[in-house]
């Protein structure tokens, strides 16, 4: 199916089942411990070996000698694999992933060992006893150091530049300006499951159980590395214990399982500790952001530039594009922005929710308070006054699919009673010292192919069977949805099948696509099904009403069960996405206010509430979207508070690596939070009408709870995270 014009009406609007607050239908096997993921799936690969990575400790340089022998002769070890012994592996590139493959240390954590053992334990105590030698040499480590030498990378997910009209003279005949400077710090996924991958050969076939985002992603990429064709690897990631864009490549535990495996002629399992996840697997690279705005005295932005500097390994590092939003969020005439990279020796930069706009609206919506006061104008209305209906950078001919910002912080101000706000440091109960503030968020709404399969039996039960990944989005029940939806079937009827790379491909989860592209699949695939069973009933498809599991036109019905009968129907299909997203600007908007108390004595920082409104197409589940965006929230309070991967300059790493000391925010620290969805259907996004919403929930939060900070103590910090020392330094002057 082609989606090229608006959807109109069709199936999906009913909303007898799709939109409405559905329980989780694989919630019941995940709390009983019963959903298989990546290191569990013993029934199908049973007597697996464990084996253990061990990462280079020095961020630079090149092994000059390694010895294996004590790790070979300790008890229960199978096989130790260094880069003296691995097999040869497809080229570095896009999607192969080779390792072990030379002593060239390219940053601290890389794979330089894999031993293999009867058990977890044994494989851990003999990595301790190989020896290796290290030739060090000098590295970059200091984004500030290396600032002055980035460049503007070649390619991106976005233009590393834009210029529209000119910012420069535009901004020199502004009459009100503002030019400040933040910072961000690198930052980790730290999801709950480790990144674990499990191998099992079959002659020259390889079934991988591994953790992964996107299903096709990882077979192309295994395959890459193995030199293997793709039909002879299948993939299974049925649940994903979290991801957040770090399990969007193919790390060591994949490729040295297989390796391994193939070696030993029996399945081995790979589970990368927890400091390897930190200094192996892929972080939210540290941000410079220099904003600069000129406007009219009544507010209006005429000028705005937005310059972003990040860091990352020289051969394929990407930059983090953090002036991105500003190039969709707010007019003016006159704009620049620039995402510039610079080669640093860390760990490989990457993905994390909501790349670019998580990190770019820190600065950007601070920026605008900034602004705000510098004009006396209220934040809300400096928003509202600079909305615009089409893509700022370029006009009118590109209008919004839809754009409620306006809305968002329309009704998020009357619920939330902005009204109450006073002027920074006034409010006082007792030694706290409160404070309001408000953010905009926007993430642009993204769509990729995605097909699916569903089979119909003759006991009327339907099974959805596609490439999709639920990382703890509630895939399996979304899905499930929009099946019954389209049949005409209760949710109890619908089984979802999810993960594996035997099941037609789909656009797995990342960039907020999931549930909008995949659910589209779904109804495209449900739609031949339609077909096929109106055709079989000698029905006019167009007519005919699919409802309480049957098919019915006019006064004739006839169940779907007897219509399948006992051979059942087959369909599957697709959705592919026409030139609409280049007719139209889209995007899901939003905007969250939130209230903090601010110790006056030891500046601690406490959340008191918080509210996101979020206008994201039509909301497929509230139950699980208010999920989203509360855990999107409860990240967006980490970064601006306490999420902090602190690099280690001497020797390249990151050194808070675990859990204990890399610090998230915990039930205590999460006050009552509220979200609240505006009524939008997106008839140019998918024929389902939903957008992104998954990762809108973190655009902006950090940004309230800053501006919030600053309206309780007068205290304008441009470092994150913002931690009590950085305040307490500030509070007494500003007391004063």
């Amino acid at each position: 199916m082609k989606f090229d014009t608006p959807a109109g009406p069709n199936p999906s609007d009913r909303g007898r089942v799709l939109g409405q607050p559905r329980d989780r239908i694989d919630g019941p096997l995940k709390v009983s411990g019963r959903a298989p993921y990546a290191y569990e799936y013993h029934a199908e690969a049973p007597g697996a070996a464990y084996g253990w990575i061990l990462g280079a400790s020095i961020g630079k340089g090149r092994i000059a000698r390694i010895d294996r022998r004590a790790a070979e002769a300790a008890p229960g070890v199978l096989l130790v694999l260094t880069h003296e012994n691995a097999p040869e592996q497809g080229e570095d590139s896009d999607y192969a992933a080779p390792q072990l493959q030379g002593p060239e240390i390219l940053h601290y954590g890389q794979a330089v060992a894999l031993v293999v053992a009867e058990s977890l334990e044994e494989a851990r105590a003999a990595a301790a006893l190989i020896d290796i030698a290290y030739d060090a040499a000098p590295g970059h480590y200091d984004l500030a150091e290396e600032r002055d030498q980035a460049k503007l990378p070649e390619s991106g997910q976005t233009p590393p530049r834009t210029d529209v009209g000119d910012f420069e003279t535009g901004y020199a005949r502004a009459p009100v300006t503002l030019d400040v400077t933040y910072t961000t710090p690198d930052q980790s996924q730290a999801m709950m499951e480790p990144h674990a991958s499990m191998a099992l050969w079959e002659g020259d076939t390889l079934t991988l159980f591994t953790s992964h985002q996107i299903m096709h992603w990882a077979q192309e990429g295994v395959a890459a590395t193995l030199r293997m064709p793709q039909e002879k690897l299948r993939v299974v990631s049925r649940y994903v214990g979290g991801g957040f864009g770090s399990k969007l490549e193919v790390y060591a535990d994949a490729v040295l399982s297989a390796l391994a495996a193939r070696l030993l002629g029996r399945p081995v399992k790979v589970a990368l500790s927890r400091p390897l996840i930190f200094n192996h697997t892929t972080h939210r690279a540290a941000t410079i952001q220099r904003l600069r705005i000129g406007t009219e005295q009544d507010g209006r932005i005429v000028a705005i530039a937005h310059e972003s500097w990040s860091g990352d390994q020289e051969s394929g590092g990407t930059a983090e594009e953090a002036s991105s939003q500003t190039r969709l969020l707010y007019a003016g005439e006159n704009r620049m922005t620039r995402n510039r990279l610079a080669t640093l020796d860390l760990p490989f930069a990457g993905s994390m929710r909501a790349p670019g706009e998580a990190v770019g609206l820190l600065a950007l919506e601070c920026a605008m308070d900034e602004l705000a006061e510098k004009l006396g104008m209220d934040p809300i209305e400096l928003r509202v006054r600079n909305d615009v209906g089409y893509a700022p950078e370029e006009g009118p001919a590109k209008p919004f699919s839809s754009r409620k910002l306006v809305e968002s912080l329309r009704v998020g101000a009357e619920r939330f009673g902005w009204e109450k706000r006073t002027a920074p440091g006034l409010r006082r109960e007792g030694r706290w010292r409160i404070g309001l503030g408000v953010a905009a968020a926007v993430r642009p709404n993204l769509a990729q192919p995605s097909q699916a399969r569903l089979r119909l039996d003759g006991q009327g039960q339907l099974t959805v069977e596609t490439q999709m990944t639920d990382i703890g989005t509630g895939s399996y029940t979304i899905l499930a949805q929009v099946a019954a939806e389209m049949l005409g079937l209760p949710l109890e009827a619908v089984t979802v099948r999810l993960g594996d790379t035997d099941f037609p491909k789909a656009s797995g989860s990342g960039g907020s696509w999931g549930a909008n592209s995949s659910g589209a699949g779904v109804y495209a695939a449900a739609a031949e099904l339609r077909g096929m069973i109106a055709r079989k009933a000698g029905f006019n498809a167009d007519d005919a009403v699919f409802e309480d599991g049957g098919i019915r036109a006019g006064n004739r019905r006839i169940a779907l069960a007897d219509i399948a009968g006992a051979e059942g129907l087959v369909a599957e299909a697709g959705i592919e996405f026409g030139d609409l997203s280049e007719k139209y600007a889209q995007a899901s908007f939003g905007a969250h206010f939130c209230e903090v108390a601010v110790d006056a004595d030891t500046a601690e920082i406490r959340i008191r509430r918080m509210l996101s409104v979020a206008a994201a197409g039509r909301v497929l589940n509230p139950k699980t979207a208010r999920s989203q965006c509360l855990g999107g929230m409860t990240m967006g309070i980490g970064a601006a508070l306490m999420e902090e991967a602190v690099v280690d300059r001497r020797h390249g790493l990151f050194i808070n690596h675990d859990l204990a000391e890399y610090q998230v925010p915990v039930h205590a620290d999460i006050p009552h939070m509220d979200v609240i969805f505006l009524q939008e259907e997106d008839d140019k996004s998918s024929p389902i009408k939903a957008k992104g919403i998954g990762e809108l929930g973190i655009c902006g939060v950090g940004a309230a709870v800053a501006n919030a900070v600053y309206n309780a103590t007068g205290v304008r910090l441009r470092d994150y995270p913002l931690t009590l020392d950085k305040l307490l330094r500030e509070m007494p002057a500003a007391a004063a």
